[in-house]
């Protein structure tokens, strides 16, 4: 485990996956078929959650990985034994993706365990839900986006010099950018934000062989929900909306990271792709 001296802001966001009753499921469904054999994928969040299960798709499919967390120890080591247990090599790295420098610090110790960076997966973020616009502090507005958007830029920037030709970058927006939140203002704002730089990065790195996508998951069983302020209430019926009346799980969001990571996806950039229970977007 890594760890800069810069301050990592403490609050219970994203929550700790070992908690959680009942686990999400982050087991990958299927052998791989090294479609990311010796690739190293830098993926943040990567202790719980839909990080975890991509984590766990990616070393089963070849890649050796980082780590990337906030706070939650016991988690990130799980996941590294999980990525282990794969046959694969995978380092921690403790950093709050809204510091540019501990941003560099995660592609230097990257570079130092593995001599090259082939994936970039922003996955990590936050969300704070309040039904009135006023209650939403000047503190946590600044938060979340500090998290959830500038935190792409910075990892983005920390990793580019190091991303050759047929590199993959993918982030992971929401399907709130597309329907909204009323309960999720900012939070909804961030993932908008996040939707539109990764159809202008996608244009910008495309000279370079450089592909850009993201994924827009809809509602899924993780950490971020029960411990992101959701209601009981809100919980026992969390997902019964989508079509296919139910939350999804991180394993049934992980393929599509593993898709427009790997050469299977060699046309395809500026996208977005949609796991999210059959809900119609305009995408």
């Amino acid at each position: 485990m890594t760890e800069t001296n810069e301050m990592i802001h403490e609050d219970p966001l994203p929550g700790h996956e070992s908690t959680l009753e009942p686990k999400p499921e982050w087991q990958p469904r299927y052998p791989g078929s090294g479609r990311l054999q010796g690739k190293v994928a830098v993926i943040t969040g990567a202790d719980s959650g839909i990080g975890r299960a991509v984590a766990a798709l990616y070393a089963r499919e070849g890649a050796d990985i980082t780590i990337v967390y906030l706070l939650e120890d016991d988690d990130a080591a799980e996941t590294k034994r999980i990525v282990e247990a794969e046959g694969r090599r995978a380092i921690t790295v403790r950093a709050d993706v809204g510091s540019r420098k501990m941003c560099e610090k995660v592609a230097e110790e990257t570079l130092a365990a593995f001599g090259r960076i082939d994936i970039l997966v922003n996955n990590a973020g936050e969300q704070h839900p309040d039904k009135d616009i006023m209650d939403i502090s000047e503190e946590q507005l600044r938060r979340t986006f500090q998290t959830n958007i500038f935190g792409m830029f910075f990892m983005t920037q920390a990793v580019r010099p190091h991303l050759s030709a047929g590199a993959a970058i993918i982030n992971c927006t929401s399907v709130t950018m597309y329907q909204g939140s009323k309960e999720l203002l900012d939070y909804s704002s961030t993932k908008g934000a996040i939707t539109a730089f990764t159809r202008s990065l996608s244009e910008n790195l495309i000279e370079h062989g450089i592909r850009v996508n993201a994924v827009a998951p809809g509602p899924i069983w993780t950490p971020l929900n029960p411990c992101g302020g959701a209601t009981p209430d809100k919980l026992e019926h969390f997902g019964e909306s989508t079509p296919m009346g139910r939350p999804g799980q991180p394993n049934e969001v992980a393929p599509s990271f593993l898709f427009l990571a790997c050469d299977d996806a060699s046309y395809m950039s500026g996208q977005v792709l949609h796991p999210n229970g059959g809900i119609i977007v305009n995408g």
